[in-house]
This record gives structure tokens, sequence and C-alpha cells, in this order.
């Protein structure tokens, strides 16, 4: 059975009354996945806005496995200490991680960023030597429209991003980049300019789904009729 964690932040764990990426991509994969797999993560739930705390269990649609790592303004500063243990103990798979705008726009720059991803590839390979990792880009959001420096900091970053998936990468613990999602656009796939509708919520499924058919022949094409 293929165990896959989502790894993420605001955009990954989503509020309440969201459905979330997750929810998408799971309803794909029993659609369209051959073999017995299984979401897995020491969370379930959502974050909630008005007591500012992820406490939230109001998904739009409760009847699905819930299970991430996840967190409303975590990055991979926070993931990288947590990420062999929960590997280890949640006996993931597959990693499906949404990281990095969280890191810029508060903590860290894009080098001492892309530093974090390497050290969370590190350690996530402690928890499991043949565990798959899928990285999405960071997605430019509102602030990269008016804040030029901040828009140069996430262009930099998903090149070192693609350098470090590149230099990581190895037979037995594959790193796979996938596409910006497609035909992603903030002013039509966010509700806030940041974190993603229902539309949203489609295209980022998309884009991990793609990039695991194309790269690893797992499951189908994200049907975008959706």
């Amino acid at each position: 059975m293929l165990r896959f964690m989502p790894v993420g932040d605001s955009m990954t764990i989503g509020s309440a009354g969201e459905h979330t990426w997750r929810y998408r991509l799971w309803q794909h994969l029993c659609a369209t996945y051959g073999g017995p797999f299984k979401i897995v993560g020491p969370r379930e739930a959502l974050y909630d806005k008005v007591a500012d705390t992820p406490t939230s269990y109001a998904y739009a649609d409760p009847d699905f496995p819930r299970a991430h790592l996840a967190g409303w303004g975590e990055g991979w500063l926070h993931m990288a200490p947590l990420i062999a243990e929960t590997v280890r103990t949640q006996r993931a798979d597959v990693l499906l991680v949404s990281l990095g705008l969280i890191d810029l726009g508060f903590y860290t720059d894009a080098e001492q960023t892309a530093e974090n991803v390497r050290s969370f590839v590190a350690e996530a390979r402690l928890g499991n030597p043949r565990v798959r990792i899928v990285l999405l880009p960071v997605i430019p959001n509102i602030r990269a429209e008016s804040d030029d420096a901040f828009a140069a900091q996430v262009n930099r970053f998903n090149e070192l991003l693609a350098k470090a998936a590149a230099d990581l990468d190895e037979p037995r613990s594959p790193l796979l980049l996938t596409s910006p999602p497609p035909s992603y656009d903030i002013h039509y796939d966010t509700y806030d300019g940041t974190h993603p509708n229902a539309s949203g919520e489609h295209r980022i499924a998309a884009a991990y789904a793609d990039a695991m058919y194309q790269a690893w022949d797992l499951g189908e094409p994200y049907a975008q009729d959706r």
C-alpha cells in the first residue's frame, strides 16, 4: 500500500469550510490509481480563523482521509526538524510538499530557505531511505504584484528549489519537481490573493497528479473539467 503524506503551510492545511487540495487529489487518486493507497499524517484539523487556532474539523466534505502534516504559518524552517520522526511513525512513502511562501515572507531569504529544503530532504530520508518527495514551486501571491523585492525572492527560491531537486535526486529516493499549477491565476483561483478557492484547489491537485503520472506512471492525468 502506497502511503501519501501532504506537507505544507496554510495553502495545504486549509481553513474552516474548505475542501482543500488534499481532498481533490484524494478524489483523483481514488478514481485513477490502480492499487491500494492511504493518506497519512499526524494532524487532521483545518485552521479556524475566528479562534486563530488549527482546531476546526468543518471540512466542506469531511468524509475523506484528512491526515496531513501542514500548519498555518509554518514553512520549511518548521517542518525540517519534524519530518524524520513523522515519516518514520507515519510510514510515509510519498511526500507531497507545498512550502516556501511563508518562509520567504517572514523568516528566511531564498538562499536560507533553499538550505532548509536540503535539510528537510536529508531528514526525510532518515525517516525512510526510500521516500519519494514531490515538490510544488512557490506560487507568487498578491504581495509579489506590488513588492518587487519579494517577487525576486520567490523567483530566486524557485530556481534554487529546482537545483536542489536536481542535485538531491537519486534512484532509490527520487525528488520530483512539479510544473507550476496549470493556468493558475491568483485573481481567479484564490479567495484573497494567496489561498486557493475551489478552482485553485483543483489546479494544485492537478500539478501533483500530472507530475506523478508523467514521471512515475502513477494514476492518470488530472481531469481538467472538474
